[in-house]
């Protein structure tokens, strides 16, 4: 009878499909935190997960442990390598948020244009009412949006931003050649195509470096907004918290951080031209329901023999 470690609260239709699997038993800790769980990983066979970390000493730990799934499809905090060495696949949820995630950074884009925060101030009295005459809200209509990766999220944004008159152009090195860009514009030098765009948005893996260094951000235009909902450490957040204070770009719109949660006085706490949120661009209500069934469902797959190797980000490393 195999059994499930659940890490992380999951949408109860996720919890419902353990319920309902004849001959299996699971745990269940609400907590997102590596210490939460790690007690009951030695009883597990399989473990749904959610953004945690995933050391070494807690795959080792795991006696029993057969197969890991994500509740999502990043896996930067996964020792993918331990988990290889144990012949243990890492599954993932595939293509069930990449809508709600560009729905997200759209949000983002438009609530940074338009100002959002400083002028609901200015309706709360934390402002003056005068504030509307500051005119300074930008339209992005004929604005030019650099996306850096054209994966899937990157796809359905170019589409959402098309439908406001903005102009699209992408830089993905890794694009295969006679993909569909109709409707954008390639560029092929990244430091030329940052300069030209007035707004940003990455949606690339974190490669351990900055793709927005200092010395990038101090080249943007002035009304330029920077957008990230794909992994924190792409942009040296530093730098770009100093461009904002000093009013060198427009705004930016940031859901993912180096550190999460972020420190109560982290770099951007005090700057009402970032708009922030807590890594909740996939979280809507609907993909939060996908994800859960998606992640609790290949587990119950793996044992059942039946779990898509599409899903299996180490399936060229490992047997199973």
């Amino acid at each position: 009878m195999p059994r499930v470690l659940v890490a992380g609260k999951l949408h109860p239709s996720g919890i419902a499909l353990l319920d309902q699997a004849e001959g299996v038993t699971y745990d269940y800790v609400e907590d997102i935190s590596e210490e939460s769980y790690a007690p009951l990983i030695g009883k597990a066979d399989g473990l749904v997960i959610r953004t945690q970390p995933m050391s070494a000493a807690t795959i080792a730990n795991g006696e029993n442990l057969r197969i890991v799934s994500r509740h999502g499809v990043g896996f930067d905090a996964v020792d993918v390598a331990a988990l290889n060495a144990r012949n243990i696949p890492l599954a993932i949820v595939g293509d069930v948020n990449s809508r709600a995630v560009a729905e997200h950074t759209m949000t983002l884009l438009l609530a940074a244009a338009k100002r959002v925060l400083r002028y609901d101030a200015a309706c709360r009295g934390e402002r003056p009412w005068g504030y509307r005459n500051s005119l300074e809200a930008q339209e992005v209509y004929d604005k030019e949006l650099l996306i850096v990766g054209y994966g899937r999220i990157g796809r359905h944004l170019a589409k959402m931003a098309t439908a406001f008159g903005i102009r699209i152009s992408i830089f993905d090195p890794f694009l295969p050649q006679g993909a569909d860009l109709t409707g954008v514009k390639r560029r092929t030098d990244l430091a030329h195509a940052l300069q030209q765009a007035d707004f940003i948005s990455l949606h690339v893996p974190n490669t351990g470096k900055p793709i927005l260094g200092a010395k990038e951000i101090n080249q943007l235009k002035p009304n330029a907004i920077v957008l990230n909902s794909a992994r924190g450490g792409l942009i040296d957040d530093a730098a770009l918290a100093e461009a904002l204070r000093h009013g060198r770009i427009q705004g930016a719109g940031i859901d993912v951080f180096p550190e999460e949660p972020p420190a109560p006085d982290h770099v951007y706490a005090d700057i009402d031209t970032a708009v922030l949120s807590p890594h909740s661009a996939g979280m809507s209500l609907e993909c939060a329901e996908r994800m859960a069934v998606v992640s609790v469902q290949n587990v119950l797959d793996f044992f059942n023999g039946t779990l898509d190797c599409a899903l299996v980000v180490n399936r060229n490393e490992i047997r199973f």
